[in-house]
C-alpha cells in the first residue's frame, strides 16, 4: 500500500500514514472473484500440500521416502502412476548413461566458465542447462519423434498392444519406411538425429543400453518396435560405407524413452535431468579450483581476427564496407 507524508499539522507530522488506493475497478474485481476461483488458479494433479500433509500423485511422501527410489519417483511425478520395477530399471540405465560428456560438451564448458565468474553454483548450473537446446541437447527428442514416425508408418498406426489408432493408415514395410525417411533427410540435407558422433567412432554407451532394451523386450516389458526401427535405420545408414554410422547416446536413450512410452518432449526433459548431474559436478569442481574468470581458451592464445587492418581515425575518414 502506498503512503504519503502527513501534512495535517499534528505532532506526528513527517511520519508516513497508509493511504487507501482501491479504485472502483479494483473493488469490483475483488467482489467478482471467489476464494474457490483463487484456489483453482493453480490446479494441479502433481502434488497435494496441506499443513502436515505432502502427497505426490496421491502417494504420501513418507511412503515414497521409505519405499521408492529416485528413478521411481521421477517416473511417478511425470507419468502419474508407479512404474514396474523392470520399467524403472530400464529408465535408470538411460539416466545414468547421459549424466556427462566432459568439458568438450558446450553445456559443461559454459557451466565451468560461469563458475569462475562468481555467479555461484546456481548460476553456473543454470548457465549450463540453458545451453541444452535444439542443437546441443535436442537430438534425443528429435530421434524419438523419428522413431515414432517409423513405427506409425510400419504398423499403420497400430500400437504395441495391437489396437489401431483413430488415424490408422495402410502399413508399409519397416525397411521401406526407413528408406523413405533417410531419402527425405538427404533431400533436405539434414542430419538424422541419434546416429554418428563427432567424437566417438563407436559410442561406448550404445551397446550396453541396447542390451538392456533387448532383455526388456524378451521379458515382455516393452514391445521392441522402436528398437527395431532404430536398428534398421542404423543398418541402412551404414550400408555401403567404409565407416559405419552407429547409434549414439541420443539414439540409444531415445529407443528406451520411446519403448517406455515417454513423449518426445519428455525425452528431452529427462535428458536435461540426467545431464544436470554432470553440470553440477563440473560446476562444483571448478568452483573449488579458485580460478577466476576462466575464458574459453588458455591466456597465451588469442582468437583469430579477420577484420580490418589497423587504420587511423580522422574527421575526413570515409568508412567503406
Amino acid at each position: 500500500m502506498r503512503t504519503r507524508p502527513d501534512d495535517t499539522g499534528s505532532t506526528d507530522a513527517g511520519h508516513d500514514e497508509p493511504v487507501e488506493r482501491t479504485s472502483p475497478a479494483r473493488a469490483a474485481a475483488l467482489e467478482a472473484v471467489t476464494s474457490r476461483e483463487v484456489a483453482d488458479w493453480w490446479t494441479t494433479e502433481v502434488s497435494d500440500i496441506e499443513p502436515g500433509v505432502i502427497r505426490f500423485r496421491g502417494y504420501p511422501v513418507q511412503d515414497l521416502i521409505r519405499r521408492a527410489t529416485f528413478v521411481e519417483t521421477v517416473w511417478t511425478m511425470v507419468r502419474g502412476s508407479m512404474p514396474s520395477p523392470a520399467q524403472a530399471a530400464l529408465l535408470e540405465k538411460a539416466l545414468v548413461a547421459a549424466v556427462d560428456h566432459g568439458p568438450q560438451a558446450p553445456s559443461i564448458a559454459a557451466a565451468r566458465m560461469a563458475a569462475t565468474c562468481g555467479v555461484g553454483l546456481h548460476g553456473a548450473m543454470s548457465t549450463g542447462v540453458g545451453l541444452l537446446g535444439d542443437v546441443h541437447g535436442g537430438a534425443g527428442q528429435q530421434c524419438v519423434e523419428l522413431l515414432q514416425r517409423l513405427v506409425t508408418a510400419s504398423t499403420g498406426g497400430e500400437d504395441d498392444e495391437g489396437a489401431d489408432d483413430a488415424g490408422s493408415c495402410a502399413a508399409v514395410p519397416l525397411r521401406e519406411a526407413v528408406a523413405a525417411e533417410i531419402a527425405a533427410h538427404r533431400e533436405r540435407r539434414s542430419y538424422i538425429p541419434g546416429f554418428g558422433h563427432r567424437f566417438h567412432s563407436h559410442d561406448p554407451r550404445r551397446d550396453p543400453l541396447l542390451e538392456f532394451v533387448r532383455e526388456a523386450v524378451d521379458a515382455g516389458v516393452v514391445g521392441g518396435r522402436h528398437l527395431a526401427a532404430a536398428l534398421e535405420l542404423e543398418a541402412q545408414l551404414s550400408a555401403g560405407r567404409e565407416r559405419p554410422v552407429p547409434m549414439n547416446i541420443d539414439g540409444a536413450t531415445a529407443v528406451i524413452y520411446a519403448e517406455l512410452g515417454f513423449t518426445a518432449e519428455l525425452a528431452r526433459g529427462l535428458f536435461i535431468l540426467s545431464r544436470s548431474v554432470g553440470v553440477l559436478a563440473h560446476s562444483w569442481e571448478e568452483t573449488r579450483s579458485g580460478r577466476r574468470i576462466k575464458g574459453p581458451m588458455p591466456p597465451p592464445l588469442l582468437p583469430t581476427y579477420t577484420g580490418q587492418a589497423e587504420r587511423a581515425w580522422t574527421a575526413a575518414t570515409v568508412d567503406t564496407p
